[in-house]
């Protein structure tokens, strides 16, 4: 079927929640996709920061054909061997000792928002469930997520929100210190803010926020839900800051395509019993397997030297556009999240990149957000930069 007779049918069938560009993709290789009319793109949002290892990456569809061949699904009242195998990698190469999986981002921050207070009131009781949370924070869609998140775009309609969520200034740590109170249980932060914009905090911020939990009891939680998997050139993002959290969530990049989420935690902080939190699909075969193989590969000899590399490949030519274009205000990120900020929205630049062959995105609307397979070359990284360079110039113009 084309790409009309395809969007022709999702019109009818398909829920409009979505405002999708007018495109339906059919097969994908490397950090090539193309579309059923057979027209070729270079793919630089992967998915949404998911497709860290591209399209069909060959560890990762043997990983997935072998397991599905074998067996896909019972239940978590069983044992499931790739689960073990791959809460055991996350632990081992993180600051955690247990992990609870689930299948999205949305819940792993939702299961996180509980694992919170239910370490509050085993340790002081009902009254402290407080949660401080960021503008321009970007959490999920689940009521609690959704609750959580600090952009009033996202809450229109959906009100009234979940109670017990404060929202402070991103990058202020003064400020958190002033909203600490005997309700507060928890601090829940984007190393780098994603959907609000590729917002980097200051090298200080996380370690202030550590700080403050520490003298306060509080756990810090980091939702490494975009940002984590080797993204930004390391493996977790806040290996930049110098600074462990007490639990993180994790999805997108930690099942190159496959959906998998998880929430990993210290000892001390993983407050859950039996039956306090489950899910039916959550660490599943299937997609446990898939988690596997992308950690394998990402942990690989040099592979993360090679993500920071063609990083800083791509930033070097981003301030270069940054420097002879006015209408770029900023450039951000780190690794290989970038957030370009223009003066004016940055929709139109997105589907003109569609139609020259490229997938990008925005964030928020006046910020392109470049999010490349993490095997992106770097010759690639050029095709997009001299297409940047003549877009910019024609959008200002």
């Amino acid at each position: 079927m084309s790409n009309a007779e395809l969007i022709a049918l999702a019109e009818k069938h398909v829920a409009p929640t979505y405002g999708r560009y007018p495109v339906a993709f059919v097969r994908g290789e490397g950090c090539r996709v193309w579309d059923a009319d057979g027209k070729e793109y270079l793919d630089f949002m992967s998915g949404i920061a998911v497709c860290n290892l591209g399209h069909s990456h060959p560890a990762l569809v043997s990983a997935v054909q072998e397991q599905a061949g074998r067996i896909m699904h019972l239940s978590n009242f069983y044992h499931i061997e790739p689960q073990i195998r791959l809460a055991e990698k996350l632990t081992a190469n993180s600051f955690g000792d247990k992990v609870f999986f689930c299948n999205t981002g949305t819940e792993a921050c939702e299961g996180a928002i509980k694992l919170a207070r239910k370490y509050s009131a085993k340790k002081y009781g009902e009254g402290r469930h407080e949660i401080l949370t960021f503008e321009m924070s970007f959490h999920g869609r689940t009521m609690a997520s959704l609750s959580a998140t600090a952009q009033e775009k996202f809450h229109k309609g959906f009100e009234p929100l979940l109670s017990g969520f404060r929202y402070l200034p991103f990058d202020d740590v003064e400020s958190v210190a002033a909203a600490v109170s005997d309700k507060t249980c928890a601090i829940l932060v984007e190393p780098i803010q994603g959907e609000g914009g590729v917002r980097v905090p200051s090298p200080e911020y996380l370690r202030g926020l550590r700080e403050i939990c520490d003298a306060n009891d509080l756990l810090l939680m980091f939702d490494e839900v975009q940002v984590g998997v080797g993204r930004t050139g390391k493996l977790w993002g806040h290996e930049h800051f110098d600074v462990t959290p007490d639990v993180m969530a994790l999805a997108k990049g930690l099942g190159g395509g496959a959906a998998v989420g998880a929430i990993v935690a210290t000892d001390k902080a993983m407050a859950f019993e039996k039956g306090d939190h489950g899910s039916t699909f959550g660490g599943n075969y299937i997609a446990t397997a898939a988690g596997c193989a992308v950690i394998d590969t990402v942990l690989g000899p040099g592979f993360l030297d090679r993500v920071a590399d063609t990083g800083d490949h791509l930033f070097a030519g981003l301030n270069e556009l940054a420097g002879r274009h006015p209408i770029v205000k900023e450039v951000r990120g780190k690794g290989l999240i970038a957030g370009i900020e223009l003066d004016r929205e940055a929709g139109p630049l997105a589907l003109k990149a569609l139609e020259a062959g490229f997938l990008i995105i925005t964030a928020v609307p006046t910020v392109l957000r470049i999010l490349p397979p993490l095997v992106v070359e770097k010759d690639m990284i050029d095709k997009l930069l001299e297409f940047l360079d003549g877009a910019l110039k024609e959008l200002a113009a």
